[in-house]
């Protein structure tokens, strides 16, 4: 088996050994075996967010894939009438292994008109794989509905559970990305029961595919119909019947920057201000309290695709005699366009990067992990 089989990319060489512990159990101890051979090794959830060399790799490739969704707490009626719970009114706690399908797991929250997590439908992945990369998509991020993840530490193999502020999240990172090693095993959300309503739409495409304002609410039904619509029509939702969905889904983060920075991008580039970050005083034990904290520079998100449509690359680009190309659909996209390489995707990953640093000045950060290819 070569790991192209077991990515949304379709690119990667074998590996050494793959195993797929099927129960959380088995998966604990098995991840536990690896750790102490000291062998390389791989956590592979649902491959949707990794470009894997054309090498493979040398080690243990573990397939996180581990099911269950479990309603741990609720104070929704329709769930759990009567019962006592902590939770503030109408909200349901949510306990999900990490190999469940994320999509699946949205799906089903909708069914059941829970909102928190309804315009991240048609993500590909894994759930446990939500809270590394802070996922996010039209206006709501995993972050506002996370709780926290069981997580099984690689430097002292003891069993953790994290709650969210220890958890370091940002825009499409955190503290499991910047380098703290281990696996999650299960993530808990709190959702909201507002009697089948969505939380309010934040994001101004999506409130134009619903006819409303941001702001509005509408049946949570409604607004995964119109993101699984929206991402399809840029690719964006795995479909055997889609070449555009053979993808790792967006390739590039979006930008930040300083706000004066941004001032020197063309005045349509668009821009989202983003909230300063607050840097904490210390002050010694005893003394006088410390005055009101300075905010850092304000900074702003770019769209990475705006800028690199606007460095001369278009839908279909490709590299001559390349078989990775920027998707037909949606810039923002590398496609296989049948037997690509890893090595061919990186290439154009790189050559996109040249071009909108050289136009903008602006540095490109890949959004999949790389693994056994540089970028």
């Amino acid at each position: 088996m070569t790991l192209a089989e077991l990515t949304t990319l379709q690119v990667g060489g074998p590996a050494e050994r793959v195993v797929a512990p099927l129960t959380t159990q088995e998966l604990i101890r098995t991840t536990r075996e690896v750790w102490a051979s000291g062998e390389d090794w791989l956590l592979l959830g649902g491959g949707s967010n990794v470009v894997i060399a054309d090498e493979g790799f040398d080690g243990t490739v573990i397939r996180v894939v581990n099911p269950g969704i479990e309603v741990s707490r609720s104070n929704s009626a329709d769930v759990a009438a009567g019962s006592s719970s902590s939770l503030a009114p109408s909200t349901v706690r949510l306990r999900v292994q990490a190999g469940q399908n994320w999509d699946e797991l949205v799906a089903w929250t909708v069914e059941n008109g829970w909102a928190g997590i309804e315009a991240l439908s048609g993500i590909p992945g894994s759930v446990g794989a939500a809270p590394i990369q802070n996922i996010g998509a039209y206006g709501q991020e995993v972050a506002s509905a996370l709780v926290a993840v069981d997580f099984l530490d690689y430097q002292t193999g003891e069993l953790e559970h994290l709650e969210v502020s220890e958890l370091g999240l940002g825009y499409r990172t955190s503290a499991f990305k910047r380098g703290r090693l281990g696996l999650v095993l299960a993530v808990e959300f709190e959702l909201r029961d507002n009697g089948g309503a969505s939380e309010p739409i934040a994001y101004s495409q999506l409130a134009s595919a619903l006819g409303v304002s941001v702001g509005d609410r509408v049946a949570v039904t409604q607004v995964r119909e119109a993101v699984l619509a929206l991402r399809s029509s840029k690719g964006m939702v795995l479909n055997p019947e889609d070449p555009d969905s053979v993808s790792a889904g967006s390739f590039f983060t979006n930008p930040i920057v300083s706000e004066n920075f941004a001032r020197s991008l063309p005045g349509d580039a668009p821009r989202w201000s983003m909230e300063p970050e607050v840097q904490d005083v210390a002050v010694p034990l005893g003394a006088d309290p410390a005055p009101p904290p300075a905010h850092g520079e304000p900074t702003v998100k770019l769209s990475a695709a705006w800028l690199i449509e606007q460095s001369g690359i278009s839908r279909g680009y490709r590299l001559p005699g390349s078989r990775a190309a920027v998707s037909s659909k949606h810039t923002l996209a590398i496609t296989n366009t049948g037997g690509a390489t890893a090595t061919e995707i990186v290439q154009l990953a790189e050559f996109i990067q040249t071009r909108v640093l050289a136009q903008f000045g602006v540095s490109l950060q890949p959004e999949p992990v790389f693994v056994g290819v540089h970028g």
